[in-house]
């Protein structure tokens, strides 16, 4: 019998190994979802498309190969964007497959009709639409391919209703397609790299900066060997925590702002100079830093680089080893300046100043005293040199203060807002991790070893970024996903806006004449307000999971141990001080007003 459409694509996707997909489905890419099964691959499905693009990107991230995200056409590609953009922004691979109205009814106003290719083609590396059935195999696999060689990022395949359903007209032409490799790893060239060996030889205060892009390259065990041969200091970007260990004595994080200012030659690996980097700009940065960028992707050499010919372009597998030989015996003096020492000053003042935070004694909790407990209690279960919990964090100060409290020792176990600073990618990143990690073909590996160890996720959320994806709780209940999830509920965006409930119903109630017309009294809840003390543990207890209220530290302590050997879904809902006093900004946008760019240096 001549297969369908929908088996052909199915059997494409076995043949390229895809183990899992994520997604929504609908008539007609249903029968692509069922087909899949039976040929068993997994599908997650989700409650929204957003959530399931953002877990089919975090996917691609932790197992260094392109998640697949299969939504139905029209509104679920609208929703889906939102997994593009966050693809393309993190280089994240990705291949979003999508339904469409039939063919031959392009232009009528067929049901959910939208010219997706279109409209993703200049977001995207790839948008095809597969002109007959005997052309799926093909344009899948090198849709797969594109998005996942060289800077990764999004692919997309539009497939027709009529396609989806309809069959061959002769089993023969079925065509068999072989897994895709790994891509190449290219090597810088020599001239170069000796120009740029001789520079950081030079250095009086060198600094490796080690970002995300290191960790999707499994690049751990090179970078390792670099910076400890050459005992150069270095800092990781929020997502490129555990290249090296954050224990580890080179590490700057804790002195980051005196690193950035004294750093003279500036290795950066895998990292891009954008705002998270405060774009290699004065004051925030030595004026005089040169920087030498290493990066897979042509494009990306030389931006916000004051020293543009200073780049390597190749695979940091290759290039970060080529340093390392280019550098030969030679090692980091600290001697050489007043570098090593400032920084250690700078580490045991700010190590000092959030030991004080996290000891406040207040109540309601403030961030630093909650996420410290909830670390020291995570810590006695599971030390960081296990590698055995996944991070996911998300929502302004919660992201940013959890930083630097949940250490790790090795790669690809702490997920972020990324590049976007992107809220709601939360509970989808959460999933990613569970079933890269834990799933039935556990595509991840990251810790002490070769062998996949089990790992518990952890997803530490702001009240505000929880609301975007929270129902995928119970998509995590359903597919009996143990992960542990802590809502840090102030009672608003950044902060809140009442200490009491009574504060928060006045100002409800001013806000609701006033929408009614029945007061002209000015006040009310702010933009920023959300509901006073929302019970979010009860939704983990309405999905057949478990939940807990916690005010006080004694009893986070509790919750946090019992969540973590729970074998459920948890949502633990903390109760924070609302800060309704405290000024509204994002950490990493604290930045000096606009300075004049730097004049390029020379070799």
């Amino acid at each position: 019998m001549a297969p369908t459409g929908a088996q052909v694509i199915a059997r494409s996707l076995r043949d390229l190994g895809v183990t899992v997909l994520f997604g929504i489905v609908g008539i007609p890419v249903v029968e692509i979802a069922e087909e899949a099964i039976n040929l068993g691959i997994r599908f997650i499905a989700f409650r929204n498309e957003q959530a399931a693009g953002y877990a089919a990107s975090a996917y691609g991230y932790l197992t260094g190969k392109p998640g697949v995200c299969l939504v139905v056409g029209g509104p679920g590609v609208l929703h889906a964007m939102a997994g593009i953009g966050n693809s393309s922004i993190n280089a994240f691979p990705l291949l979003l497959l999508a339904g469409s109205s039939e063919t031959h009814l392009v232009h009528r106003g067929a049901f959910q009709e939208l010219d997706a290719v279109s409209l993703l083609a200049p977001h995207t590396k790839l948008a095809l639409r597969p002109p007959s059935i005997e052309s799926i195999p093909t344009l899948l696999r090198d849709c797969y391919r594109r998005s996942w060689y060289g800077r990764p990022g999004p692919g997309f395949v539009d497939l027709p209703a009529d396609i989806i359903q309809g069959s061959m007209e002769d089993a023969e032409d079925m065509q068999d397609i072989a897994m895709v490799p790994r891509g190449p790893e290219p090597g810088a060239e020599e001239t170069t790299l000796f120009k740029i060996a001789q520079l950081i030889k030079t250095a009086k205060a060198p600094l490796v900066v080690i970002g995300k892009g290191a960790a999707y390259a499994q690049a751990e065990a090179a970078i390792r060997l670099l910076v400890e041969r050459a005992q150069l200091p270095f800092l990781p970007t929020p997502m490129g925590k555990g290249v090296m260990a954050d224990s580890h004595p080179l590490n700057t994080a804790s002195a980051r702002s005196t690193a950035l200012k004294e750093a003279d030659v500036v290795l950066v690996l895998g990292a891009r100079l954008n705002w998270i980097l405060h774009f290699g700009d004065a004051p925030k940065w030595n004026p005089s830093a040169q920087f030498i960028q290493v990066d897979i992707s042509a494009e990306t050499l030389g931006q916000n680089n004051p020293t543009p010919q200073l780049t390597l372009l190749g695979d940091l597998r290759t290039v970060v080893p080529q340093i390392t030989a280019a550098l030969g015996s030679w090692h980091y003096d600290p001697s050489t300046s007043l570098y090593s020492s400032h920084l250690l000053l700078a580490k045991t003042k700010n190590l000092e100043a959030a030991a004080k935070k996290a000891s406040q004694h207040t109540l309601p909790m403030t961030y630093a005293r909650a996420l410290s407990t909830i670390e020291t209690v995570l810590h006695r279960l599971s030390p960081p040199e296990e590698a055995g919990i996944v991070y996911v964090s998300e929502g302004a100060n919660t992201m940013d203060i959890s930083r630097s409290i949940f250490p790790v020792a090795y790669p690809r176990l702490r997920l972020d807002a990324g590049t976007h600073a992107t809220m709601g990618v939360g509970m989808g990143y959460a999933i990613a991790a569970h079933e890269a990690y834990n799933g039935p073909t556990a595509e991840a590996a990251s810790g002490p070893s070769e062998t996949p160890r089990r790992k518990k996720v952890v997803a530490l959320e702001g009240d505000s970024a929880f609301g975007f994806s929270a129902m995928e709780a119970e998509t995590m209940s359903r597919y009996g996903m143990d992960i542990l999830v802590f809502v840090m509920n102030n009672g608003g965006v950044y902060h809140g806006d009442s200490d009491s409930a009574e504060e928060w119903l006045k100002l409800q109630k001013v806000t609701t004449q006033q929408s009614l017309g029945q007061s002209a009294e000015s006040g009310g809840l702010r933009s920023t307000s959300l509901g006073f003390e929302v019970g979010y543990e009860k939704l983990a207890e309405a999905c057949g999971g478990t939940g807990f209220l916690v005010s006080t530290p004694e009893e986070l302590a509790r919750a946090t141990e019992a969540g973590f050997k729970d074998h459920r879904v948890c949502i633990v809902n903390v109760i924070i001080e609302a800060g309704k006093k405290g000024k509204l900004e994002f950490g990493w946008q604290a930045s000096a007003s606009q300075s004049k760019k730097k004049s390029p240096s020379k070799l």
